[in-house]
C-alpha cells in the first residue's frame, strides 16, 4: 500500500478576514495533516489497485457473512445422507448440480455410479432447487444463499465446508465432481486406496489455464489448479485445512474460474499444490469433442485407462457408459470363474492321488456341488491350442488366415474383407493383451506399445472358444535409465475361453425367474448336457399373446392362395391366437377383391371364431401407407407383424416373434432366408422344399428390414412409418433408422430364423423410381439369380456365349 506525505509552509497569518474583520482560524495545523494523510491513504490505495495484475479479472468484493449451517433448516444432514458408514467410509462424493438438471443429469448419476461408489454421493444445488418427483430419495442439499448462476464459485465452496462440517470425522477422501461426470466406482476405490489418505492430497488433472490466460490467472511460476471437468479429489487433511479459511478464499477471489480460485485456496491453506503427474491425464480423462464426447465407439483405450470420464452433457448416455462399464466388469468375472474352475480341475487331479480323495468328494456330493467339478472337466481346462482332440477329418476346424483381408478356403468368397465381429474381437483381444503386457510397465520404466497385425490364423471352435496365432509389431519404449525407443516383432498365441451356458428370460416388462434345479444338469466330458432344456423356458408363465398380422397385398394371386394356405396350416389348423388384417389394392376393373373375399370368407366359414379381415385401397399403390392403414386398425397395446405376401413361416416363428418382442424395450426385425432362383438351383419352376437351408439354395438377408414384429406403442414412438413414401421399397429402412436413432430407449433385436423363408420371384423394379431406390431394387434383383459358385458354374458353361470386347 502507497503512503503519501505532503509538507507545507508556515503561513503568516493565522485567520481570514469577513467585512473588514480577521477572524480566527478553527482548522488547526493538527487536522489539516490529518485530513491529508487520509486523502493520502485512499489515492495510494487507488494507485495500487489500478496497477496490480490481478484487475485483469475484476470482481465486486463485498462483504458476505455465512451462517453456521448451508443447508436448509428443514433437512438435517443425516436425513438428506445415510450416514452409516461401516462399511463405506472411503469417499464421500458431492455432485454440484442445478435445479434444470435434478431430473436428468443428477438422476443419472445417482441411478448409475452414484449407488455404487465406496460411500456416499450428495447432490449440491440453489436454496430454492426441490427434489423430483420421480426420484424422492435422491439426496440433494440445498445451500442457503446460493443460486444456480455460473460461474459456480460460491456453490462449489460452500458444498466443501458443508462435507467438512457435516462429514469431515467419516470418511478419508472427498471429491468435488460436475453432474456431467462418470465415476468407475471400482478404480476409484483401487485407486484412493493405494494413497495415504492422513496425508495432505490435492488430486486431479493439472492445468494453468488457457494459452490465452497465461499471466492472466494471478498465478506464481510454481502455482497451478485441478481443473474442475474431470474430477477433484480432497484427503481429509487437506479439506481440514481449507474449509475453515472458505469465507477469505470467497471475498479474494481473482478471477471468475472457479477450479483456479479453489487450487489457489488449496496452495495458500494446504501448501500443496495439484498433482503435477502426466498420467493425470489419463486416469481423469477429459474428452474435447464437447456434447458429442462418449456417443461413439467405448472400446478405445482412453476409456478403459481412466477413472473418470468428462465430460456427459446427454444425460442419457450416461446410462450407456454405465452399461458399458457394467459388462466390462462381468467380463472380469467371468474370467475369474474360468480361473476358479481352473483350480478347481487343478484341486481335483491332487486329491485323487491321495488316500482323503472319496472322503473329500463325499463333501462335495453332501453340499451339492459337485456339478462344479463337473462343469470344471469342460471350462477347467488350462489354454491349449491342442486341448480339442479332432476323431475324424470332418471334425478338424479350419484355420482362417488374416491379413489385409481375410482368407478362408470354408466360404464362397476365399478372400473377403474382414467381418465387423471378427475385427471387434481382435480389437478385444489385443487391448487385453496389451494391458496384459504393461501391467508392470511403470515400476520397470518401460512401456510397450501396439503397432498393427502383420498377419495371423483365427478359427472358432464351438466348445472351447475362439484361437488365434498372431504376428504383431509392437514399440518397445524405455524412458528410465538408458532411454531407446526400437521397434519389437512377437508371435501370440491366444484362447478366449467359453463360459457356460447362461439364460435370462424376459416378457414385456418383467423378468421370469428361473425354475430349473441345478441338480438337472450334467456335465459329462466335453459336453454340456441339458436334461430338459425346456424346462429353462418357463412357457407356462408366458401367454399366448396375440400377434396381429398386416400384409399389404396388391395383385399377386397366386401369391396370395400360397400364402393363405400356410396361414391356415400354421395358425388357424393349430388354433394360434393369431388375427390377420389384409390391406388390399386394387383397381376399378380388375376383380382382385372379390377373389380375395371370397377366399376369406372361406376360411371365416370353415375356422368359426378366427379374425379376418380386408380393408380395400383404390389408390396406387404403397406398402409404407398400407401399413399405416393397418397399424391404425389396431389398439396401442397388440403385438403387430408385418409381413410379405412370399413368406412362409411355421410355429416356431411365431414363438420366437412373441419371446423376441418385449413391449417398452425391443423390437424385433428377424433375419429370413430368401430362396435363389429355383431354374439356376433345381433347374425347376419351384423348389422341392422351401425349409431347406444352404449356401446353394438361397441366402440370408441380413440388410433386409421388411419382416419385423414391435407393439403398436413403440412404434408411435419413434415416430411410425413415413406413408409419404410410394413405389417399392426405403419405407422399412426408415423405421428401422427411427428405432436405431430414436430416444425411447426401445432396443433392436436382430436373428436368424430358419423358418421364415421368402419364396423367390422375380422382382420387377418400376423405372420410374429415383435413383437409390432403382439402384437397391435392381440389386435385390441380382442377389436372388443364384449363389457365386452357381453363377460361376453358368458363366464357365456358356462361355461361347458371351460376347468378346472389341480390342482397339
Amino acid at each position: 500500500m502507497a503512503y503519501v506525505t505532503y509538507a507545507y509552509p508556515k503561513r503568516q497569518d493565522s485567520g481570514h478576514k469577513q467585512n473588514g474583520i480577521r477572524k480566527p482560524n478553527h482548522i488547526t495545523p493538527i487536522k489539516r495533516r490529518l485530513f491529508h494523510i487520509i486523502c493520502g491513504f485512499c489515492i495510494g490505495f487507488i494507485i495500487a489497485y489500478t496497477v496490480s495484475p490481478r484487475n485483469h479479472y475484476p470482481l465486486k468484493m463485498c462483504k458476505r457473512t455465512y451462517p453456521s449451517s448451508w443447508a436448509n433448516d428443514a433437512d438435517e444432514p443425516a436425513d438428506i445422507i445415510s450416514t452409516d458408514t461401516t462399511n463405506n467410509s472411503l469417499l464421500f462424493v458431492g455432485v454440484m448440480t442445478a435445479q434444470k438438471y435434478l431430473d436428468t443429469r443428477a438422476a443419472a448419476v445417482y441411478s448409475t455410479w452414484g449407488k455404487e461408489i465406496p460411500g456416499k454421493v450428495a447432490f449440491f444445488s440453489s436454496a430454492v432447487s426441490v427434489k423430483p418427483k420421480d426420484y424422492p430419495d435422491l439426496p440433494l442439499v440445498a445451500l442457503k444463499g446460493v443460486d444456480d448462476s455460473y460461474p459456480p464459485q460460491k456453490k462449489s465452496f460452500l458444498m466443501l465446508q458443508y462435507m467438512w462440517e457435516h462429514f469431515g470425522d467419516k470418511y478419508e477422501w472427498f471429491f468435488r465432481a460436475d453432474d456431467d461426470l462418470y465415476i468407475r466406482p471400482d478404480k476409484i476405490e483401487n485407486f484412493l486406496r493405494s494413497i495415504d489418505s492422513s496425508k495432505p492430497h490435492f488430486i486431479g488433472q493439472a492445468g494453468r489455464g488457457k494459452q490465452e490466460e497465461f499471466g492472466l490467472l494471478s498465478l506464481e511460476y510454481d502455482e497451478n489448479f485441478c481443473m474442475g471437468g474431470p474430477g477433484i479429489i480432497m484427503s481429509r487433511e487437506t479439506l481440514r485445512r481449507v474449509a475453515p479459511h472458505v469465507k477469505y478464499c470467497l471475498q479474494n477471489l481473482y478471477t471468475t474460474h472457479e477450479d483456479v480460485e479453489l487450487g489457489r485456496c488449496v496452495h495458500k491453506f494446504a501448501q500443496i499444490p495439484c498433482t503435477w503427474s502426466y498420467e493425470m491425464q489419463s486416469i481423469f480423462y477429459h474428452n474435447s469433442s464437447g456434447n458429442v464426447a462418449f456417443t461413439g465407439n467405448l472400446k478405445t483405450k482412453e476409456v478403459h485407462r481412466a477413472i473418470t470420464l468428462h465430460p456427459v452433457k446427454q444425460h442419457r448416455h450416461m446410462y450407456r457408459i454405465h452399461n458399458y462399464m457394467q459388462s466390462l466388469k462381468i467380463h472380469e468375472l467371468q474370467q475369474r470363474k474360468i480361473g476358479l474352475f481352473r483350480d478347481l480341475r487343478l484341486m481335483e487331479i491332487l486329491t485323487k492321488s491321495t488316500p482323503d480323495y472319496e472322503r473329500f468328494k463325499s463333501i462335495v456330493v453332501s453340499q451339492n456341488q459337485l456339478s462344479l467339478f463337473q462343469e470344471s472337466n469342460l471350462f477347467g481346462l488350462s489354454p491349449d491350442l491342442n486341448k480339442y482332440q479332432p476323431r475324424s477329418e470332418d471334425d478338424v476346424f479350419a484355420w482362417e488366415m488374416i491379413s489385409r483381408s481375410l482368407f478362408s478356403h470354408t466360404n464362397s468368397n476365399p478372400r473377403r474383407k474382414i467381418e465387423s465381429h471378427l475385427k471387434e474381437g481382435l480389437d478385444d483381444v489385443i487391448r487385453e493383451v496389451m494391458d496384459n503386457i504393461n501391467l508392470f510397465s511403470r515400476e520397470r520404466g518401460r512401456v510397450i506399445e501396439f503397432q498393427q497385425i502383420l498377419y495371423g490364423y483365427h478359427r472358432l471352435n464351438p466348445l472351447y472358444g475362439p484361437d488365434y496365432v498372431l504376428d504383431v509389431l509392437l514399440t518397445f519404449k524405455k524412458y528410465r535409465g538408458r532411454k531407446m525407443t526400437v521397434p519389437v516383432r512377437r508371435h501370440a498365441y491366444i484362447q478366449q475361453q467359453f463360459t457356460g451356458l447362461e439364460i435370462r428370460e424376459v416378457f414385456e416388462t418383467g423378468e421370469i425367474p428361473p425354475n430349473v434345479p441345478k441338480e438337472s444338469n450334467q456335465v459329462t466330458g466335453d459336453n454340456v448336457v441339458l436334461s430338459n432344456p425346456g424346462e429353462y423356458f418357463n412357457h407356462g408363465g408366458i401367454p399366448n399373446k396375440q400377434i396381429n398380422f398386416i400384409l399389404p397385398l396388391y395383385k399377386r394371386s397366386s401369391a396370395f392362395v400360397r400364402f393363405i394356405n400356410t396361414y391356415e396350416e400354421v395358425c388357424l389348423k393349430r388354433k394360434e391366437n393369431v388375427t390377420l388384417l389384409i390391406i388390399l389394392f386394387h383397381d376399378q376393373d380388375d376383380n382382385t377383391l372379390n377373389e380375395t373375399r371370397t377366399i376369406v370368407n372361406y376360411l371365416k366359414n370353415a375356422y368359426p371364431g378366427s379374425t379376418l379381415k380386408i380393408i380395400p385401397v383404390m389408390e396406387k399403390f404403397a406398402r409404407a401407407k398400407a401399413l399405416d392403414i393397418g397399424m391404425a386398425q389396431a389398439n396401442m397395446d397388440d403385438l403387430l407383424l408385418f409381413i410379405d405376401v412370399d413368406m412362409i413361416w411355421s410355429a416356431a416363428s411365431l414363438q420366437r416373434i412373441r419371446l423376441n418382442t418385449v413391449r417398452n424395450k425391443v423390437a424385433y426385425f428377424p433375419i429370413v432366408f430368401s430362396e435363389y432362383d429355383p431354374s439356376v438351383v433345381y433347374g425347376e419352376l419351384t423348389s422341392p422344399n422351401h425349409m431347406f437351408i444352404s449356401e446353394e439354395s438361397g441366402y440370408w438377408r441380413l440388410f433386409g428390414f421388411g419382416i419385423m414384429s414391435a407393439y403398436k406403442e413403440d412404434i408411435m414412438k419413434v415416430g411410425s412409418f413415413d406413408s409419404s413414401i410410394v413405389g417399392w421399397g426405403k419405407e422399412d429402412v426408415d423405421l428401422f433408422d427411427k428405432f436405431v436413432q430414436s430416444s425411447a430407449n426401445i432396443s433392436v433385436f436382430r436373428s436368424v430364423d430358419p423358418h421364415l423363408v421368402h419364396i423367390f420371384h422375380i422382382v420387377d423394379c418400376d423405372p420410374t423410381l429415383d435413383i437409390a431406390r432403382l439402384t437397391m431394387c435392381r440389386n435385390t434383383r441380382t442377389e436372388t439369380f443364384g449363389s457365386v459358385n452357381q453363377l460361376a458354374n453358368l458363366i464357365y458353361k456358356n462361355k461361347d456365349k458371351l460376347s468378346k470386347p472389341n480390342i482397339r
